[in-house]
């Protein structure tokens, strides 16, 4: 507010925000001047000029002139005056000050009025407008009265007239010459302000296309230290801690390999690798930086599975379409035979053998209609609407309704998530979907004879990745080994009663939050699947 005030009485100045650093510069100078006076005039070889009229005089002025340096430095720091006033007060009192220590010195021949010349280009420069004039004109009004003032008192036996008026267009012209100057300045700092702005709005831009790029980025120098990693490579890594200007291969030990294999041989063999167990397929590519090709390597990571996935997904999708269609047409005919085997158990005539073919049709129709069900619901599914989750606090509650709708004892299922305040980043509706199919399956599948089904609900943060994840573990047998590469596939089951797509849309769903589904094996027995989330700090960092 008090620079608008300064700005609002003052029209010879620019409606700018002010820049403080010229002026305490200058006042810096103005306090290492005024020390050298006080030094000089008490340490200097006598005679000496300052002073040699009226030392008196001239100890005061120089005193007082070392204080206000002072108390400036202490005015600039707080900015508690407006600028243009500060500046203002600090130019006249130079004037005054300088003209008074010139008289005690012996006058206009001392020579010392040019340290004027350097207060009239400071202010033409820290003030850019008519004001520079003004002050050019009070130092020649000052110089010209303090002569007329020794003349009239006879403080000197000649007098410099002439010296005067030099001294004083000088004033003018310097102040024409760095008000000029000072408005080159101003353009130039302005033009470089908005250079400034649009470079941060491009690296804003660039920043903002590499992190949503699909494809991962890293930039690394030429000691393979990590400049710049986007969302999808930190992803593709299996979500490793980041630190600034981490080694390479501290994110991916096999990448490090593979690049430095390319530095020595470029037409050596990109290989495929695998950050980790859970990960996909990772196919790497390196590209030199810089006009010598020596300003580091740029590196892009493709899922080598993603390019088939979507040759397959084209497929399905169209497939999907026709299936989804068939689905539609058969769901009709399906609810006719259902209902006629219906009501042909209800009909007295109906002979034992028949009734059992009447159940088997019942049957058959139903697990149809479950098929049906699952297709239109892939051909249909909802783009995710993801939001921050306290996952221990939400698994609670799931568990409480999964409970009550099951019918499953609480005690049975256990709850271990460490830290509490573990957050994720989910479709709420979709995780709840996501975790009732694999509580759904724990329950089916993965319990033993003659015993309740016990799961236990086990998260975290891991140790690997850093990242939050949720294991749906159960007391089952577990997966038989020739299945494990096969239970996401679609249709795939090994129950005469499944329809093998619970786990192939529990996958998906888990695909569109960026959350991935993985199987473990647990020797001890039992199955394991992870969820492994979207780390929300990612959206902070």
């Amino acid at each position: 507010m008090a620079d608008k005030d300064a700005q609002a009485g003052q029209p010879g100045i620019q409606t700018h925000t002010p820049d403080w650093r010229p002026l305490a510069y200058f006042n810096y100078y103005r306090l290492v001047l005024s020390s050298l006076f006080v030094i000089l005039f008490l340490s200097g070889p006598s005679p000496s000029i300052l002073g040699s009229h009226n030392s008196t005089l001239f100890m005061g002025g120089a005193l007082f002139y070392l204080t206000f340096s002072l108390f400036s430095v202490y005015s600039i720091y707080k900015k508690q005056i407006p600028f243009s006033q500060q500046t203002s007060l600090q130019i006249v009192v130079d004037i005054l000050v300088l003209t008074l220590l010139m008289h005690a010195s012996g006058g206009l021949t001392t020579g010392l009025g040019i340290l004027m010349v350097i207060t009239i280009a400071g202010s033409s420069i820290i003030l850019a407008g008519k004001l520079a004039l003004l002050f050019a004109a009070i130092a020649s009004i000052a110089v010209l009265s303090e002569q007329v003032y020794a003349q009239l008192s006879h403080s000197f036996a000649t007098t410099a007239y002439t010296q005067a008026g030099i001294l004083g267009a000088t004033f003018f012209t310097t102040a024409l010459l760095s008000h000029v100057l000072a408005v080159r300045i101003r353009a130039t700092e302005e033009l470089a302000t908005q250079r400034g702005l649009d470079l941060a709005n491009m690296e804003q831009v660039n920043e903002y296309i590499i992190q949503n790029m699909e494809s991962g980025i890293i930039v690394v120098d030429d000691d393979l230290h990590s400049r710049l990693v986007n969302e999808a490579a930190w992803y593709l890594l299996g979500m490793p801690a980041l630190n600034e200007q981490l080694p390479l291969e501290k994110l991916s030990e096999e990448l490090a390999s593979q690049l430095q294999d390319w530095k020595r041989d470029p037409e050596s063999e990109i290989r495929p690798f695998r950050p980790h167990p859970e990960s996909a397929d990772i196919l790497p590519r390196f590209t030199p930086l810089g006009r010598n090709r020596q300003n580091g390597t740029l590196i892009l990571l493709e899922d080598s599975t993603h390019t088939t996935q979507q040759l397959q997904q084209m497929k399905l999708a169209s497939l999907g379409r026709l299936t989804a269609s068939i689905a539609h047409e058969i769901r009709n005919p399906l609810g006719a035979i259902s209902h006629a085997a219906q009501l042909l158990q209800e009909s007295t005539d109906i002979a034992g053998a028949d009734l059992r073919l009447s159940e088997i049709i019942q049957n058959h129709s139903a697990r149809m209609n479950t098929i049906v069900e699952n297709i239109l619901q892939l051909s249909r599914r909802d783009n995710s609407h993801p939001k921050i989750i306290e996952l221990k606090a939400w698994t609670e509650d799931f568990i409480s309704e999964f409970c009550a709708t099951e019918t499953l004892k609480p005690e049975n299922i256990n709850i271990a998530i460490q830290p509490e305040n573990t957050m994720i980043q989910m479709d709420a509706s979709h995780l709840q979907q996501i975790l009732w199919n694999l509580c759904q399956n724990a329950i089916k599948y993965g319990k033993k004879a003659d015993e309740p089904a016990k799961i236990t609900l086990r998260g975290g943060i891991t140790d690997e990745s850093r990242g939050p994840f949720l294991d749906i573990i159960d007391s089952g047998e577990g997966v038989s080994p020739e299945f494990v590469d096969q239970i996401f596939e679609p249709f795939f089951t090994t129950d005469n009663e499944g329809t093998g797509l619970g786990l192939y849309i529990t996958k998906e769903m888990c695909e569109c939050n960026k959350a991935r589904l993985s199987y473990h094996v647990i020797p001890s027995g039992g199955s394991c699947f992870r969820l492994s989330f979207y780390d929300p700090r990612r959206l902070k960092s």
